[in-house]
């Protein structure tokens, strides 16, 4: 399943829709609890969830739809399914940075192939489907995306998450054989800023889970990025796999692989 641009531009308009309902929210006083895996929950998180379920559920009737907070009904083999964060960065949202996304993605034999994120505080919106290339909405209209060319005399963007990754990272970067100058950012913006060239890497030490990162790999992939694991596979998505991914690196210009992954060279 390949999407038009008008359906692209529909996976946007439900985004739209989730947003508007987590910064109701995001606006009040408003209480977070835990779940099961001592992940924050808020009001938001269940409000966006409702919104792009119904969305999806009325505009792409009979396509299954896993959401972090909910799941269609019915047996979990489909090829081709909707996986939606409908609040990636709770913890941001709680701590009232603004670095937080609604996610969207749909899923075609194992390969995110549309993406939607959404930073509803900024009103930011990015998204990419395969043949249609990545793209970021701004108030002249739709501008392209493309990641950074390799380049080895400045020194290496990278991101980091501000919640994951510790002494792993620290002692990544430690063994880095370029210079490089670090920013901790939140949420699937990271794989964004690497999409609009911002910024060249982003290695993820920590679980993150397959909704997390779906929508954002699809936009850094179709403006010309690649993500993989440190074993240089890529990252596979299905409702019967794991739900946490492996650790992972997000790269812009994909000759830095060679650059940062043994198993690349």
């Amino acid at each position: 399943m390949i999407l038009t641009i008008e359906q692209l531009h529909t996976l946007c308009t439900i985004a739209e829709a989730a947003g508007q309902q987590v910064m109701a929210v995001y606006a009040q006083d408003f209480a977070s609890w835990q779940k099961d895996d001592a992940s924050p929950l808020t009001e938001a998180d269940l409000r966006a969830d409702h919104a792009i379920r119904a969305g999806l559920e009325a505009q792409f009737p009979g396509v299954f739809v896993w959401s972090e907070e909910s799941a269609s009904t019915g047996a979990r083999t489909a090829e081709t399914f909707f996986l939606v964060d409908p609040l990636d960065g709770t913890k941001e949202f709680v701590q009232r940075s603004g670095e937080f996304t609604v996610n969207i993605a749909l899923i075609h034999q194992g390969q995110p192939v549309a993406g939607v994120v959404l930073a509803p505080a900024t009103g930011e919106l990015f998204y990419a489907a395969r043949g249609l290339g990545a793209w970021q909405r701004q108030a002249a209209g739709a501008v392209a995306l493309k990641v950074a060319q390799m380049r080895t005399e400045m020194p290496l963007r990278v991101l980091g998450s501000r919640s994951h990754g510790g002494e792993a990272l620290a002692a990544w970067l430690a063994q880095l054989p370029l210079p490089h100058d670090f920013v901790a950012a939140g949420s699937s913006l990271k794989f964004c800023r690497i999409a609009q060239g911002q910024a060249d890497i982003y290695p993820r030490f920590g679980p993150t889970s397959q909704w997390d990162t779906a929508a954002a790999q699809c936009v850094l992939e179709q403006a010309g990025g690649h993500v993989t694991d440190f074993a240089g596979q890529v990252l596979q998505y299905g409702l019967q796999r794991p739900v946490l991914n492996p650790e992972f690196l997000a790269v812009g210009d994909p000759q830095w692989l060679a650059q940062l992954l043994p198993s690349a060279k």
